[in-house]
């Protein structure tokens, strides 16, 4: 079966104001931020999906619709849609964050609940008892921070810049978690007198436009401009900028966060697709609440060397893109006008069209034709098949 599915929007302050309203074709408020676009069945932002004329929660329909999900989903992951699509428009830099493995959020989830703390409440970290592994693939040039550099390069990033010098006598005699640990509990005066000297000296250049993409300087002083960060008030999060990875994904490449790595978007548009959660531990550049304690417990502070995720092969007209995540998945299909692929899904998936025009059909459902923008929840056990009315793509998220 296939059903019409709408998402739900999130209008956080760090996202844009016209890239996701004019993905799906809608009107944009004035003054409006457009984040995110959600489609899956995660309680705090269910999808619509429309049945029979009516229109009901997708966290519903999936719990009085066992059968939809599949029975590989539901012996692994229970009656819930276990993962969580998005579209995203960063125009900000996110804070930095990580997420935790499925064991961690179990134990945060239980003792929040034990302590009372509101699910609401700014100072809950775990929404949820889930584990948050999550891969994206760009929809733009983007950037964003993944994991700590290896420590010869950390080492390197001191070394050339004096006001750092010190740092780098400290991490030669220290691993890089108690090395971290440190920097996210140093004091104004420490992180002034690290920074300070880089925001005075990259100023000129930053405004000039003259500093590289890959350098970490421009990343400082672009993100106290974009968060609007005062020198009087540095954030510690500031100094990740020379300790992770800085990684650039073209258009059509992706990258995989596994828990526990500490990661940031900082600009552009991805496709986004995890287990269903909202569990975040952040790690500083945010107004949000930092627990330094459970942050300190939960980073994986290895070094790591980003894989990036290749673009789908333009000869293969349906492509799904590699990850480890057993909770799903990500699928891409091309299509010319006419163009058309049968297709099988074992477990409950989300379809989206990013680009043209799809008819959609099942034997056992009415036909969609589904537009840029425009969704489809499809049953597991359905044979249905997509027939491109105009040329584009659409992605569909289900289980590996």
């Amino acid at each position: 079966m296939i059903y019409k599915l709408v998402g739900a929007l999130r209008h956080y302050i760090w996202g844009g104001r016209h890239y996701i309203p004019q993905l799906l074709n809608i009107p944009t408020e004035e003054n409006q931020h457009y984040a995110e676009y959600w489609l899956g069945a995660h309680a705090s932002a269910p999808s619509i999906l429309e049945t029979e004329g009516k229109i009901q929660p997708l966290n519903d329909f999936v719990c009085q619709n066992s059968t939809a999900l599949g029975a590989q989903s539901t012996a692994l992951f229970g009656h819930a849609l276990p993962y969580l699509l998005k579209i995203l428009d960063v125009a900000k830099p996110l804070s930095i964050q990580l997420h935790p493995t499925k064991r961690q959020a179990e134990i945060g989830f239980a003792a929040e609940n034990a302590k009372g703390i509101d699910l609401n409440d700014p100072k809950r970290i775990y929404k949820d008892d889930n584990h948050k592994p999550e891969m994206m693939i760009a929809l733009s040039d983007f950037w964003l921070l993944h994991g700590f550099k290896c420590k010869d390069k950390i080492l390197a990033a001191f070394e050339c810049r004096p006001s750092l010098a010190p740092l780098a006598e400290k991490l030669r005699k220290q691993d890089l978690h108690d090395f971290y640990a440190e920097i996210m509990q140093a004091d104004q005066a420490s992180l002034a007198q690290w920074l300070v000297p880089l925001i005075e000296q990259n100023y000129a250049a930053y405004t000039a436009d003259k500093l590289d993409l890959t350098n970490p300087d421009y990343w400082l002083l672009y993100t106290m401009d974009a968060m609007e960060i005062s020198p009087q008030k540095l954030d510690a999060g500031l100094i990740c900028f020379y300790l992770f990875n800085i990684v650039h994904c073209k258009i059509g490449e992706g990258i995989y966060q596994e828990a526990g790595i500490p990661h940031a978007y900082l600009r552009g548009q991805n496709i986004e697709l995890m287990a269903c959660s909202d569990n975040v531990i952040r790690g500083g550049l945010t107004p949000k609440y930092v627990d330094i304690p459970e942050l300190l417990k939960i980073i994986d502070c290895r070094e790591v060397e980003p894989q990036i995720i290749s673009v789908a092969p333009q000869a293969s007209r349906v492509f799904t893109y590699s990850t480890p995540a057993k909770d799903f998945a990500l699928q891409n299909i091309r299509y010319e006008c006419g163009e058309t692929h049968h297709l099988t899904t074992q477990s409950a998936a989300i379809l989206m069209v990013m680009k043209g025009q799809v008819k959609l059909d099942c034997a056992e459902s009415t036909a969609l034709n589904l537009e840029q923008g425009e969704a489809a929840f499809i049953t597991a056990g359905s044979s249905y098949r997509v027939e491109g009315l105009m040329e584009g793509y659409a992605i569909v998220a289900k289980l590996p």
